[in-house]
């Protein structure tokens, strides 16, 4: 297993005691989960689908193929969408997870719709995207080079072999940038827990709950 594989794994652990602490399952709770992922690509992936006690109470919200992500959680709803508004009824949801998924919705206006719409059918959430200012970018490993204009670091990232991170594949947020687009989409009272690497905020967990 590769050191960002375990740190990785480390970190999504401590977030989940955190989630764990604040939102306590319960079997009558509905959660939604938005942003899975189509495979299982490491022990990382689908981490709600993963631990939670209760999976026949989880839904599970992406854009990929839900075919594979079912046969692995067969007691998990899988609904397949094309990015924009939920297929969900207002409040139909007590606890929506979404992690490390508001950095790939695309540019700020998506980033607020998203916002909106967990908002909308979810009474309580749990958020977590990247710190822009962490030294290391956490998708593609390459030091330093994202605090760069988003548009020299795309250039930067083609010519380094990893155009597959460029243009609307991330969008990276610092504190200041997130807590804007929470005002903006209005989601309630919420609060921001930085979890840290190395003496660095390395991601943002947020904790809402609607008014």
């Amino acid at each position: 297993m590769s050191l960002a594989v375990r740190v990785s794994g480390r970190n999504r652990a401590r977030k989940w005691r955190l989630f764990l602490r604040e939102f306590p399952p319960t079997p009558q709770a509905a959660v939604l989960d938005v942003g899975y992922a189509g495979q299982d690509y490491s022990p990382v992936e689908n981490y709600i689908e993963k631990h939670y006690p209760y999976p026949h109470r989880l839904t599970a919200l992406g854009v990929d193929d839900p075919a594979a992500f079912q046969r692995l959680h067969p007691q998990v709803r899988a609904v397949r969408y094309d990015g924009g508004r939920f297929p969900f009824d207002d409040g139909q949801f007590d606890v929506c997870w979404s992690n490390a998924v508001l950095e790939h919705v695309g540019g700020q206006e998506r980033q607020v719709a998203f916002l909106r719409e967990i908002a909308r059918v979810a009474r309580r959430a749990f958020i977590t995207t990247p710190n822009r200012w962490f030294p290391i970018e956490v998708h593609t490993h390459v030091p330093l080079l994202h605090y760069l204009p988003k548009r020299l670091f795309d250039r930067l990232l083609v010519g380094l072999g990893k155009g597959w991170a460029a243009g609307d594949y991330m969008h990276l947020l610092d504190g200041g940038g997130l807590r804007r687009l929470l005002d903006r989409a209005g989601v309630g009272r919420y609060r921001i827990v930085r979890n840290r690497l190395w003496g660095w905020t390395l991601d943002f967990a947020v904790l809402f709950e609607r008014d």
